[in-house]
């Protein structure tokens, strides 16, 4: 994904969102400190942010995962069987997403929560945030989401192909990037809405709303954070506006979010491993998503 909107304005939100925390934390009111797993973290009722972690290190024991690889093509068996009714969608270039289906009570209504699951062809990089940090709570939410506990019918899908072929200039991002968000728009044009997660994972997380992001729909993201104990990690704010895999669905009219933390500092590089990510940073990401899920 590329930043399309100048960084100061990036540097102006991060410095008055650090005066946020500061005062939660003069209050005592920060839920969750990156480090630490308390029993709130391991018993709240809604999304296993626990469950989510395991299929983080799944993921990154597999070592830098660029598409097509054959790193990446053992990992995406592995995906397919966990997702329920999961199956590979073919995309241009020899590439696969991996589809899965959770059946709501209303048949003709459907919605796409998505995430990548390659990581840049860079050296070192194994896509502990980028790449498996938003792919493992896509997992997670397909794995215990019952069917027909809620109205619409909800594709988890993940996309291949997201990352630039190494040697490609963020010039050329959506050109020759989102390979597989393209074709899957496509096919799910009619949905009702499109949710992506992508930079969910990273330690001392917070997610404002992606400028190219619906604002109707983010709110409403806001509000089942908010539900769900998880509020503060989504302040009323807006960040930079990213080139990412939920574009292709609002070219097709989709309704879309992403929940991506921009302020990233391993971004495509080798220390985006387990040490800069957080099971409290995915639980949050996962919350949230779950809550909104029955709004849908």
């Amino acid at each position: 994904m590329v930043r399309v909107r100048p960084l100061f304005a990036v540097l102006a939100a991060q410095l008055a969102l650090g005066a946020i925390f500061v005062g939660l934390i003069a209050t005592g009111n920060v839920p969750f400190v990156d480090g630490a797993t308390p029993a709130t973290l391991r018993h709240q009722p809604g999304f296993n942010g626990r469950a989510a972690w395991r299929w983080l290190k799944v993921q990154v024991q597999y070592g830098p995962r660029p598409a097509g690889s054959a790193p990446e093509r053992r990992l995406a068996e592995t995906l397919r069987r966990a997702m329920p009714h999961g199956q590979f969608e073919a995309v241009p270039g020899g590439l696969r997403n991996i589809v899965g289906i959770v059946p709501g009570r209303d048949r003709g209504r459907y919605v796409v929560i998505g995430a990548h699951y390659d990581t840049k062809d860079t050296p070192g990089n194994i896509g502990a945030n980028d790449g498996a940090g938003g792919s493992s709570v896509v997992i997670q939410l397909a794995r215990q989401l019952r069917p027909r506990s809620i109205r619409p019918t909800v594709y988890f899908v993940l996309f291949d192909g997201e990352e630039t072929p190494a040697g490609v200039p963020d010039s050329q991002f959506y050109e020759r990037g989102l390979r597989g968000s393209k074709l899957a728009a496509i096919v799910f044009r009619h949905a009702a809405a499109m949710v992506l997660l992508d930079f969910v994972a990273g330690k001392g997380l917070v997610l404002a709303r992606e400028g190219n992001s619906d604002k109707r729909l983010w709110q409403r993201l806001r509000s089942a954070a908010h539900r769900g104990g998880v509020g503060v990690f989504f302040p009323p704010s807006t960040e930079a506006s990213i080139i990412d895999d939920h574009i292709p669905f609002e070219r097709e009219g989709v309704r879309s979010i992403d929940l991506i933390d921009w302020s990233f500092p391993c971004n495509d590089k080798p220390c985006d491993n387990l040490s800069a990510v957080s099971e409290t940073s995915l639980y949050a990401g996962g919350q949230a998503v779950w809550t909104l899920l029955p709004k849908l």
